[in-house]
Order: C-alpha cells, then structure tokens, then sequence
C-alpha cells in the first residue's frame, strides 16, 4: 500500500513539473513581442468556410498567401518601396475618383474574378 502511493505521489509531481514547464514557456516564448520576427500580418478574407487569403508583410515586400487546411501558396508578392499599406488604402479609397484599389478589389482580380 505504501508503495503504491509513493508511486502515484511521484507521478503526480511529475505532471505537475511538466505542466508547470509548459506553462514557462508559453509565457517566455511572448516576452520577445509580436514583431520580432519581421512578419507581420495586415489583412485577412475568408474565401470559403476553411479557405482564406492573407496579405502579410515580411521585411521591405507584401506577400498575399492563400491559405487552406494543409495548404499555403503565395499568390502575389508586392515590392515594399511603393506598396501601399492597407490602412492607407482604406483611407483613401472613399476621398477621390482615383482612389487606389481596396484589398478585396486587388484579391479578386489576382484571382480573376
């Protein structure tokens, strides 16, 4: 009986060492920041009920990304030096007649919609 329990005492701390080890990382794998890698994600549209287009910034260009379940393709990569940055085309889009095109405008045409 003693044994048993020093058994089942021994295998608690160890799930408890464990959970307590995972919990650690989690929190110090944030510490570094959303931006640290250089990737950051500026818009998204779902093109379907597990499909979705994601435009992302790496470094100096803009990569827009079709992504699905088990599937990633890039679609477009846009020179960073004269991209357009999304909230600026939002801006934009309702103030002129010749506005820049909305990232929805942009997407169906790449797709040839």
């Amino acid at each position: 009986m003693a044994g048993t329990l020093r058994v089942t005492l021994a295998m608690l701390l160890v799930l408890g060492a464990l959970l307590t080890a995972a919990w650690f990382a989690r929190r110090v794998r944030g510490v570094s920041g959303p931006n640290a890698t250089g990737l950051t994600v500026l818009a998204q549209v779902s093109l379907g009920t597990r499909e979705r287009a994601v435009l992302l910034r790496v470094g100096a260009f803009q990569v827009l990304v079709g992504v699905a379940p088990g599937n990633v393709r890039t679609l477009h990569v846009i020179d960073g030096v004269a991209a357009p940055d999304v909230a600026d085309v939002a801006g934009v889009a309702g103030s002129s007649e010749t506005a820049r095109p909305t990232f929805k405008s942009m997407l169906m045409k790449s797709l040839g919609k």
